[in-house]
């Protein structure tokens, strides 16, 4: 694309339209260049703010100094700065199909990685930012048993599940996709700093957010669209009623999606929002074969790899959700040091998990 296309594309990305507004732009207009160069008075009537309106004349004009002509350099110049960095826009031959599909696509994409990924066969893993050690394993586990079996995984890169997902994939050498709430050029949270650079390189981290733009509140619902609108079905792992994994779910429901959540303890409040939308529809998930076979997909080694029912009297006696000590101690009647050797060993061989509060049987 020619840079006097591009910087239309890039003008009209920084008027600050909610998506809506921008899909019904662009609808009515051939391209974002006509909008730019309309009249005042015309985009007065139509109703849109002073902002927009002055945002726009400088545009038309040519304005040096001004925010939309200096945001606009600032983002040709991240594009520059490194082969690594890519702009795509509607108009672009590679811009994912996938996601143009939805109602309301992102008219540009900043990605920072290899723009190839985007077009790959995708799972969005999302859950809780609170989540429960049983719930960060199993985003690792998902994550890296869906890559090995040739899907890609996205998420936002959040704490809790969305960098469990993200670092299991990392760990295994697998790429992932990162949807970020600000501009590719941030770090957010900045403990994923490594995280981020490691799937810089190896896959990507997506942003529709211009240069330079802070991770605000109000910008994570709409990554979350991207997120669901880039997969083909969208695997909820633990969430609250009326959390951010619950808005991508039903946008993934509306945008056609599959919706897949793995329930949890009816009493666990993390587990309330994956119940519900199974109850709403969503298929109940209990292994990566249950996601799989939506697409078509079996993996006959993992029949194969499950564990027969223990006789080990320690290992049964550890629950599913967290398991005390004491109780642990009471059921098999064993001292602290008995066990203590005993339960390492488990540990290493990835059959329990110690957690604040003591373990829980994988």
């Amino acid at each position: 694309m020619d840079v006097i296309r591009l910087k239309a594309w890039l003008g009209f990305n920084r008027l600050g339209l909610s998506p809506i507004k921008q899909t019904a732009v662009l609808n009515f207009y051939p391209s974002p260049s006509e909008f730019l160069t309309e009249k005042s008075d015309r985009l007065r009537q139509a109703g849109f703010s002073e902002r927009v309106i002055d945002s726009c004349r400088q545009y038309q004009q040519h304005e040096a100094g001004s925010w939309i002509m200096n945001g606009i350099a600032n983002d040709l110049n991240w594009l520059e700065l490194n082969s690594n960095h890519h702009i795509l826009t509607l108009e672009s031959d590679d811009y994912p199909e996938l996601l143009k599909q939805i109602p309301d696509p992102p008219p540009v994409l900043f990605i920072k990685g290899h723009p190839e990924h985007l077009h790959r066969n995708q799972i969005g893993i999302v859950g809780s930012r609170h989540a429960s050690a049983i719930g960060l394993k199993n985003a690792d586990t998902f994550a890296r048993e869906l890559s090995r079996s040739n899907w890609l995984i996205c998420s936002g890169l959040a704490i809790g599940i969305d960098g469990a997902a993200h670092s299991g994939c990392a760990e295994s050498g697998y790429p992932s996709i990162g949807v970020l709430g600000c501009s590719v050029d941030q770090v957010y949270p900045k403990r994923h700093r490594i995280l981020f650079q490691q799937m810089s390189q190896c896959g990507a981290i997506v942003s529709e957010f211009p240069i330079g733009t802070a991770a605000l509140a109000r910008n994570f619902p709409r990554r979350n669209r991207i997120i669901s609108g880039l997969s083909r079905g969208i695997l909820v792992i633990e969430a609250a009623p009326g959390s951010g994994s619950l808005i991508t779910a039903d946008q993934a429901m509306e945008q056609g999606r599959e919706v897949f959540a793995i329930p949890g303890n009816i009493h666990n409040p993390q587990s309330q929002g994956c119940n519900q939308l199974i109850q709403q529809g969503a298929k109940l998930v209990s292994s990566v074969e249950d996601i799989l076979v939506e697409f078509g997909q079996t993996i006959q080694a993992a029949k194969a790899e499950k564990p027969a029912i223990s006789d080990d009297p320690i290992l049964n006696a550890v629950d599913y959700e967290i398991t005390s000590l004491d109780l642990i101690i009471a059921r098999t009647q064993l001292s602290v040091a008995e066990l203590s050797e005993k339960l390492l060993t488990l540990e290493l061989e990835g059959l329990i998990l110690q957690s604040p509060g003591g373990y829980l049987r994988l």
